[in-house]
């Protein structure tokens, strides 16, 4: 026997003591992972469990949700906890003996009576949503009984606020809605199975959805005011800078507040709520800290919906009138080859510096692309309508699915809501201050007011400072200088996505 023999016979020897000694029964005790409360236990004492099943999930103290799973295969000897028990980590809540074989044999069904009529009807019962509503709230956790009904609650709101008062309705109401089917007790339209489960993992998990979104964004977007005028890039990309200021506050909040336990990789992700851009911040959030999606799309598109009551304060506490009545100079024809020109070279920059951004830049400038070379206007008109609307309601409803009570009903919710208005108010106030700062060093004149849209609210930041600017001086037009730098914003937001990708 030659030596590679003789060393292939001694490791399979091995294994084999190995597997045996597993075999002999040797037991192997399923322990708690953290502090919190066993919301689902999937065996009893004497089941059989195989390697890949799922044992328990265990929603922490901190609101996050651990899912544990077998790593061998054996019979479950002895259970120490039960549903909606409280433990505390390394608590034992079951011991298992591994086996190398696990044999399953089919009971056999036994015939009963039938029950009474008094009994079917309580049974019926016990199906409602009314009865698991009032058994979660007393048994099991509140966030199952009680925060149910507030959750729906809150989708019922964001109907409301996309139907009556039109914030931001192409998206509110599908989350909205989406966020009621996920709370209907006893449905499970959000859990492995149900509907929402397979939008939210086909398209969002993937990134699909943000992407294609990102596109039809590009097909709608005009660069030639941000080519005409490129010092506002400048000005888009100083708006980003509440994004990295909300990651430390993120950071520092999870110090100083009992229940909030924010990972970098969360902070990120709440952090680029201050780049105002909704399928940048799902796309980031998908990508680093998926447990947090339903909460940070809902403030980043509540705080965009609600540009028109955050912005002006601070434009106008930051600026004096005579800065607000500033004219600015006509800006030059922009040319169709530049236009086609722009979102090769912003492609070409991104993937020579900052390939992990591709994914949005490239799709961005896909549809910007198709836009302005003319002649795919099939494509184009498919890209920004039907193809993008259409997309909009599953990504909607796919949020929407992440917004179950006892995912969103926590203090970390709370933390996001905060910070995330921290952010868009930091990013408004850059871009302004920024804007005060190059009127006094440019040529031609500068309203500090353009510096507000470089938050990615298109096109709405920029329709407020175009407000703000009449108000000041009623021949104050400034609509087409703040698209430059509301564009610029959108391409700002990507990058800084970018860079925090790269980086976690």
């Amino acid at each position: 026997m030659n030596k590679k023999s003789a060393l292939s016979t001694l490791l399979t020897g091995f294994l084999f003591f190995l597997f045996s000694g597993l075999a002999l029964g040797q037991q192997v005790n399923i322990t708690a992972p953290a502090d919190g409360k066993v919301t689902h236990l999937y065996f009893a004492a004497g089941d059989h469990i195989f390697s890949g099943d799922n044992l328990a999930t265990v929603k922490t103290d901190q609101g996050s949700t651990i899912i544990l799973k077998s790593g061998v295969s054996g019979t479950i000897t002895k259970l120490s906890t039960h549903s909606y028990g409280v433990v505390r980590k390394g608590d034992i809540l079951a011991e298992l003996e591994p086996e190398l074989i696990v044999i399953e044999q089919p009971t056999t069904v036994q015939t009963r009576e039938l029950p009474s009529i008094t009994q079917l009807i309580g049974n019926l019962f016990k199906t409602t949503g009314i009865y698991d509503i009032i058994y979660s709230q007393h048994e099991k956790d509140w966030t199952l009984g009680i925060g149910r009904v507030l959750m729906i609650g809150v989708g019922v709101l964001l109907l409301y606020l996309g139907i009556f008062r039109k914030f931001e309705p192409l998206l509110l109401i599908p989350i909205g809605y989406g966020a009621i089917l996920s709370n209907i007790p006893l449905a499970g339209i959000a859990e492995p199975g149900g509907i929402l489960y397979y939008i939210y993992e086909v398209g969002i998990t993937t990134g699909i959805f943000p992407l294609l979104i990102f596109m039809g964004v590009g097909a709608l977007t005009d660069f030639g005011p941000m080519i005409a005028n490129p010092i506002t890039i400048l000005l888009g990309g100083a708006a980003q800078f509440g994004i990295f200021t909300t990651l430390l506050g993120a950071l520092i909040l999870t110090d100083l507040v009992p229940g909030i336990d924010f990972s970098l990789r969360d902070a990120a992700s709440i952090g680029i709520i201050g780049g105002a851009d909704g399928p940048t911040a799902i796309f980031l959030s998908s990508q680093l800290s998926p447990r947090l999606l339903g909460s940070i799309a809902i403030a980043a598109y509540s705080y965009m919906a609600l540009v028109p009551i955050i912005q002006p304060p601070i434009m106008k506490w930051l600026t004096t009138k005579e800065e607000r009545e500033i004219k600015m100079v006509q800006l030059r024809h922009v040319s169709k080859i530049e236009k086609i020109l722009l979102p090769l070279l912003v492609l070409g920059i991104c993937a020579a510096l900052l390939p992990s951004a591709a994914p949005l830049i490239g799709m961005f400038m896909l549809g910007n692309l198709a836009k302005e070379c003319g002649v795919v206007d099939r494509l184009s008109d498919t890209i920004k309508n039907s193809l993008m609307y259409s997309v909009t309601i599953f990504l909607g409803l796919g949020v929407g699915s992440k917004l179950s009570a006892d995912k969103f009903l926590n203090m970390e919710t709370i933390g996001i809501l905060v910070l995330g208005m921290i952010a868009f108010g930091i990013g408004t106030a850059s871009g302004v201050l920024l804007g005060k700062l190059l009127n006094k060093f440019s040529k031609n004149p500068i309203n500090p007011l353009i510096g507000a849209a470089g938050v990615s609210a298109v096109p709405m930041a920029a329709r407020v400072v175009n407000k703000i600017g009449l108000e000041a001086n009623p021949q104050n037009h400034l609509i087409m200088h703040a698209m430059g730098a509301n564009v610029s914003g959108v391409i700002g937001s990507a990058v800084a996505a970018g860079v925090l990708l790269a980086l976690l």
